[in-house]
């Protein structure tokens, strides 16, 4: 299998509706530059230790995806034509585990579960011609496409983190309707807070404003505490992610004082907190 050029391909950066201001001041904090900002994705052009990089360091977007593929698309046979052209041996291993998701808004196929069922049978096939067998079992690393229809335009992603963004791997107990940990470092990067001075949250909750901040004050890595999908990928060199990791630890601040309050009038949730 001959692996993808490893310098450059377009990646998408999915985020919450009006948080796309505060991922694209991310990117250029982190050295990034030339991204496209549309509604809830920024697309740019980057290469698999980017992959890496933007994983760990992303505070404020959901996800980190490769697009394979973008093309007009408004009958199921163009959808299947399409996605079977996509050179999937380079990517995806046999018998790796490929879920398919699917969106699609104002477009001619509304139906997302022929979508998906459409889209799987044209990978499956493209995979079996060129590894042999009749069977694609899959019960090796995650390898989760996304198709996003949108007014008739569909994109074809590859989901390189796995759960959500949001999900940084500290959490352990929660409350009742908690605060995405993404829009909560969007609330503190949007306010006047910064290391040095006090931060008080009189509601709470379970700490996520306030655990966020402090990760921010102490330069954390918001993904140092969790695994990633492409983590299990064969597409990246041997140590990078650890490289990467061990980057990212040593640009911790240590012994920063952070001045910080939290009250909230429910007892459960503040020991959770």
């Amino acid at each position: 299998m001959s692996p993808p050029n490893p310098d450059s391909f377009p990646l998408v950066i999915t985020t919450a509706f009006g948080l796309e201001s505060i991922v694209t001041h991310e990117l250029k904090e982190l050295g990034f530059s030339g991204g496209v900002t549309e509604n809830g994705h920024i697309t740019l052009n980057a290469s698999l230790r980017d992959i890496c990089v933007l994983n760990l360091w992303i505070r404020c977007g959901e996800r980190i995806l490769i697009e394979l593929a973008k093309f007009p698309c408004d009958d199921f046979g163009t959808l299947f034509d399409q996605v079977a052209e996509i050179p999937w041996e380079t990517w995806i291993p046999a018998s790796a585990e490929v879920p398919v998701n699917a969106r699609s808004v104002k477009s001619e196929l509304t139906s997302t579960p022929h979508i998906q069922a459409i889209t799987k049978k044209a990978i499956v096939t493209r995979l079996l011609k060129h590894y042999g067998g009749n069977q694609f079992p899959e019960h090796g690393p995650l390898f989760r496409i996304e198709c996003v229809l949108q007014q008739n335009q569909m994109r074809i992603l590859l989901d390189t983190s796995g759960d959500g963004l949001h999900k940084r791997g500290y959490r352990q107990q929660t409350s009742i309707a908690p605060l995405r940990e993404t829009l909560a470092a969007a609330l503190v990067q949007l306010s006047y807070w910064e290391p040095g001075r006090l931060l008080v949250d009189p509601f709470c909750g379970s700490g996520t404003i306030l655990i966020e901040a402090a990760l921010l004050g102490r330069q954390v890595a918001p993904g140092a505490y969790r695994s990633f999908s492409a983590e299990r990928w064969h597409l990246f060199p041997v140590g990078m992610w650890h490289q990467v990791r061990l980057e990212a630890k040593s640009k911790v601040i240590a012994h920063e004082p952070l001045g910080m309050q939290g009250y909230d009038i429910d007892n459960h949730v503040i020991s959770n907190a």
